[in-house]
């Protein structure tokens, strides 16, 4: 075991309030799998009494209980990676889907004396009314609404109070217990605890970060600044900072509340139609999207007849050659070209681990064939993208976080859809897109850059070529050439032979005892109890425990 690593003294307490809390759900294995467990004094290790009452629950249910009771940044973790179908099991993922926020409002808090300290202003310079009371509260923040001199409503988000230093802590922990469960449980290693938490990390970094949330406003605004069929609420980087944001205060009706469209005299199909194709342009057009379209977060403005996205928080971006590389992905599927879909994938993908690359072959035309013999009008998008998430997960290629995010917003999106118009099919909204994308592909302006690109490629390469022997030659030269060569699958025939070179030990002293105390009997050499030598009596007693172990060894593990 490592040496043990002392953690900070404010981390101690988390860590006995994590210990008790897996302790009382049944999972003491991974207390075992931990060198903090030394640390944490056995008051927090109590067996609680409702722990034989909550094993009757999945291990993927006691799971999701625990994220519950750890409170917000559990809670949050396991949102954000409930869409990562590349490392855990569906099982897993629908308990995950089940996790919401349920956070009370902060006790006390004076929200203009906060924005005064953190904007270094005087409220009443600015503001006519500042509301009390908070018109949202999450694990991270809470809203509150407010009115500028000027008359215009705008709405605050501050995050709660040492949020960030709650997290940092809380992810730490996370990852000290994630190397920890890599190491110890086979099971664990299988859902890559550590690259669960990296991403959790990553993305709840962001969210953190008002500063960023108001550069992707900006940003979402000019990419649909000549686009009058979507709203984009104005913000006020002078009333912002990386804890405190202000924006415009957006009147709307949610693409939820259906049955206050209709007294609006709106068209609910008209409006799937408008909101999933903006989406799409966010996505196909602009590399920039907005990663979770859940209906709250989409407002129909009457007055403006347009559609406005709220919450910037979470955005997903694509680089161009990624951008390509997508749309190669959905011509795969358009044309259904398996083979053309797995390069596309193994292009992408962070990792590949492919057992079988003929399974995967055989699992994508499966899903490819099961698409065709249904009616255009009757495809769900949402269940095709489950399943192909499903066989990225059996054949063990893991994506980019964007992409995961990306299939679970269309997921959303096409059930946003659904609930404005039942007989709404996301597919025939991506036709357009695809005509485009080939054209795009077939023009002459794409040859034209396309071999241009070549040619600086080749130029670079016969630029650099000199400079990449000369050092290749003086690496040979100085002795310092390194060939990294890997031998898959070493570790276990070292362990094997290891064990097989163990047992001829073994038995090599059983036959010399079993030999030499025959040899002692015969000869009747003394001392002796009830006319039986003693030395011979002990060597054949020693032989026969050392095989009884021997024995016992290989039927506990047959595999070895």
């Amino acid at each position: 075991m490592p040496p043990l690593k002392l953690p900070k003294t404010q981390d101690l307490k988390r860590y006995g309030t994590l210990f008790s809390v897996l302790s009382k759900y049944g999972f003491e294995d991974v207390l075992a799998s931990t060198s903090i467990r030394n640390l944490i004094p056995n008051t927090y290790l109590k067996k609680h009494p409702d722990t034989h009452k909550l094993l009757s629950y999945s291990t993927y249910e006691r799971i999701r209980m625990v994220l519950e009771e750890l409170g917000p940044s559990y809670v949050k973790m396991g949102q954000i990676i409930s869409n990562r179908q590349d490392m855990l099991p569906p099982e897993l993922l629908k308990e995950l889907e089940k996790l919401q926020d349920n956070v009370k409002p902060l006790d006390n808090f004076d929200v203009s004396k906060k924005i005064t300290e953190e904007l270094k202003l005087d409220t009443n310079e600015c503001f006519s009314y500042i509301s009390p009371e908070p018109l949202a509260a999450a694990s991270l923040a809470q809203v509150h609404k407010a009115q500028l001199l000027t008359g215009e409503w705008v709405i605050f988000k501050i995050q709660r109070p040492n949020i960030k230093d709650t997290i940092a802590s809380d992810i730490s922990i996370m990852k000290d217990v994630a190397k920890a469960l890599e190491k110890y449980s086979t099971q664990a290693q299988q859902l890559q605890p550590t690259q669960l938490i990296n991403s959790f990390e990553k993305s709840i970094n962001e969210e953190l970060s008002y500063t960023q949330e108001l550069n992707n406003m900006l940003r979402f605004a000019k990419n649909f600044e000549k686009n009058e069929l979507i709203y984009v609420p104005k913000a006020y980087p002078e009333f912002s900072n990386d804890r405190v944001i202000c924006m415009e205060y957006i009147d709307g009706i949610k693409v939820s509340e259906i049955e206050k469209l209709e007294e609006n005299n709106i068209d609910t199909k008209a409006v799937a139609t408008l909101g999933v194709d903006l989406y799409l342009t966010q996505v196909l057009d602009f590399g920039f999207f907005h990663a979770d379209p859940h209906p709250g977060n989409i407002f129909v403005l009457p007055e403006l007849e347009r559609i406005c996205f709220i919450d910037y928080g979470m955005m997903g971006s694509i680089i161009p050659k990624d951008k390509e590389a997508l749309e190669d992905l959905l011509l795969g599927f358009f044309k259904k070209d398996v083979k053309k879909i797995i390069v596309v994938l193994k292009k992408i993908a962070i990792r590949t681990d492919i057992p079988d690359e003929k399974t995967l072959e055989y699992d994508l035309n499966e899903l490819l064939e099961g698409i065709s013999n249904v009616a255009i009008q009757n495809i769900k998008l949402g269940n095709t993208l489950n399943q192909f998430k499903n066989i990225l997960y059996a054949n063990k290629i893991a994506i980019p976080h964007y992409l995961y995010m990306l299939i679970r917003a269309l997921v959303i999106i096409e059930g946003v859809g659904l609930k404005l118009n039942p007989n709404f099919n996301i597919t025939e909204n991506l036709e357009p897109y695809m005509t485009t994308i080939i054209r795009k592909r077939l023009s002459f302006k794409r040859f034209v850059k396309k071999s241009i690109s070549r040619v600086q490629d080749y130029t670079n390469l016969v630029d650099t070529l000199p400079e990449d022997i000369n050092d290749i030659i003086s690496k040979i030269k100085n002795g310092k050439l390194v060939i990294v060569h890997e031998h898959k699958g070493l570790n276990e025939l070292k362990d094997t032979l290891k064990t097989a070179i163990n047992r001829m030990v073994y038995a090599i002293i059983i036959a010399a005892l079993s030999i030499g105390s025959s040899i002692l009997v015969i000869a009747d050499m003394p001392p002796k109890v009830n006319g039986i030598p003693i030395l011979g009596a002990l060597g054949f007693l020693i032989s026969a425990v050392l095989g009884l172990a021997i024995i016992y060894s290989i039927f506990k593990n047959r595999n070895v």
